[in-house]
């Protein structure tokens, strides 16, 4: 452990920008949440009707898990059921970066040539991540208590945020030591985030076996009650099951050498494929899992989305105050098209994380210098980054037809949601122009392109929620596309952002092709 010290330092320095965005943006979206919930449902009657309307709704409580009450706190713990999943997500991510990534590029070897421990990087990684996510539970309790719900029951959401992280962070530290590379330690991570939301669906879908919940820590989050008689001692679920993932890292990292994994790499062909002779050929070996995943699991979502559709309208029908704030994410007048224009938008967030994880990987291949035997034959560097800047660019579109398609699925509607859902690929483009930019520019700052995301994420749930100035909102390219379904298209601003878009990728590769490879 000699040296934990000095390399959480580092890790909180590289982190110095990313780290506090997420922090403060996902604090905030609680209380985003609790300002719109109060503006809709004034009173107990209001909230007492919301109640019986959804308490027995089998997809929203799929979505966001069991509603205990009609309380204000009730309804903002079941608002923020999604929240434990992306702090799960945020916080494996984090640790794979701090620990496999540094591996896979090179830096771990150097660090570890000083006087440095074995386990001292795992663990500055490990508890760096963990901090981050108390800070995180810790300002959204206080600031949702701050707007007048109980302390107990805002500390106790809070926490219960924190604990998914913590747990999630252990699973990063176990999936870095099997893989042989960063992205399969992502995927594993991952594949065990999704089962962990999905035994947490069945099992508050259940009335007779919950016992499934109790198998995940994303149904843990939950089971501590916030606003309902809090069971504190869900936490130490959280803090063994943390503990325990740490030591099995431990152990696991004490068994293999540097740079290697325990689960075996498959052995590939001894001569490339005919089909691999073409740089578009390598981007789409390199992309086409991701590809699939962002598919498969915003398809997923779409199918749930769809389904609460008429609930949604229901509710809308019944109180104003809900069809007005579902009008400013986006659509139109009638009640349906206004949720499903603002679910679009969401959408289209979605899919720009797509986009933005696809472009990075030239940074990726670059950092981990993998591109440079690419570029030392006859391939250009222009021409090796359009293979990946193809799957940013038509990727997204992808992504969003089949998400756009199960929503209307599950709606009813058929393919009829399909041209809404790619009516926000404009926006998508602008990140993916942007995120290129980075990449020829300051490629050391790549990583920026996700705190652009979840900028342009923050304005468009909280900001709208909050009412916040149409110029600050308008900073999103999102706020300038059209509200489908139930608006009206106009091409204008979509060129104009189509072009920023170009634009901002045509710099990008410009500069990439002047400046040094690999830059540090």
């Amino acid at each position: 452990m000699t040296g934990t010290g000095a390399l959480l330092r580092l890790v909180l320095r590289r982190d110095r920008l990313l780290m506090p965005l997420w922090i403060v943006g996902l604090a905030l979206a609680p209380v985003g949440y609790l300002s719109s919930i109060k503006a809709a449902y004034p009173d107990a009657l209001a909230r007492q009707h919301f109640y019986d309307l959804n308490a027995s709704s089998a997809t929203f409580v799929v979505r966001n898990g069991p509603l205990y009450g009609s309380s204000l706190g009730n309804l903002l713990a079941w608002q923020c059921g999604f929240v434990p999943v992306v702090v799960g997500l945020i916080a494996l991510l984090t640790v794979v970066r701090h620990t496999r990534t540094e591996e896979e590029t090179g830096r771990r070897e150097l660090t570890g040539a000083t006087v440095v421990g074995r386990h001292a990087g795992l663990a500055a990684a490990v508890l760096a991540t963990c901090g981050a996510c108390l800070v995180f539970g810790l300002l959204a309790a206080f600031g949702v208590a701050a707007q007048g719900v109980p302390f107990a029951g805002a500390l106790a959401l809070g926490l219960g945020f924190s604990l998914a992280g913590w747990v999630f962070a252990g699973v990063g530290a176990v999936a870095a030591q099997l893989t042989w590379g960063a992205s399969g330690a992502r995927g594993l991570g991952i594949g065990v985030l999704v089962p962990a939301f999905l035994l947490r669906a069945a099992g508050d879908s259940s009335a007779s076996a919950g016992w499934p919940a109790w198998l995940s820590p994303i149904g843990w989050a939950h089971r501590l009650r916030p606003f309902a008689g809090e069971q504190w001692w869900v936490l130490a679920l959280g803090v063994v099951a943390t503990g325990f993932a740490v030591a099995v890292a431990v152990a696991l990292a004490a068994r293999r050498d540097l740079g290697a994994a325990l689960l075996p790499a498959r052995l590939g062909r001894s001569g490339a494929q005919a089909s691999l002779r073409s740089p578009l050929a390598l981007a789409w070996r390199l992309q086409r899992g991701t590809l699939l995943v962002w598919t498969v699991c915003l398809g997923l979502v779409g199918l749930l989305m769809g389904g609460v559709a008429q609930n949604v309208a229901d509710m809308m029908r019944d109180n104003e105050a809900v069809g007005d704030l579902l009008s400013r994410m986006g659509g139109g007048g009638a009640v349906l098209d206004a949720y499903l224009a603002g679910t679009m938008t969401l959408f289209g967030l979605a899919a720009s994380g797509y986009a933005v994880q696809a472009t990075l990987k030239l940074r990726a291949e670059e950092a981990a210098g993998r591109a440079e035997p690419v570029l030392a034959t006859a391939v250009g560097r222009v021409g090796w980054a359009l293979g990946h800047l193809a799957f940013a660019f038509l990727g997204p579109a992808v992504v969003l037809a089949v998400t756009g398609w199960a929503t209307g699925l599950a709606y009813g509607s058929g393919f009829g949601l399909v041209p809404a859902a790619l009516a926000q690929l404009p926006a998508v483009w602008v990140l993916t122009g942007l995120a290129a930019l980075l990449i020829g520019f300051v490629p050391r700052y790549s990583a920026a392109a996700w705190g652009l995301l979840a900028a342009f994420l923050l304005l468009s749930l909280v900001g709208t929620a909050l009412r916040w100035s149409s110029v600050v909102l308008g900073i999103s390219p999102f706020q300038h596309l059209p509200r489908l379904p139930g608006g009206t298209f106009s091409a204008g601003p979509a060129l104009w952002l189509a072009a920023i878009a170009l634009v901002a990728g045509a710099a990008g590769l410009f500069a990439l092709r002047r400046r040094d490879m690999p830059a540090g």
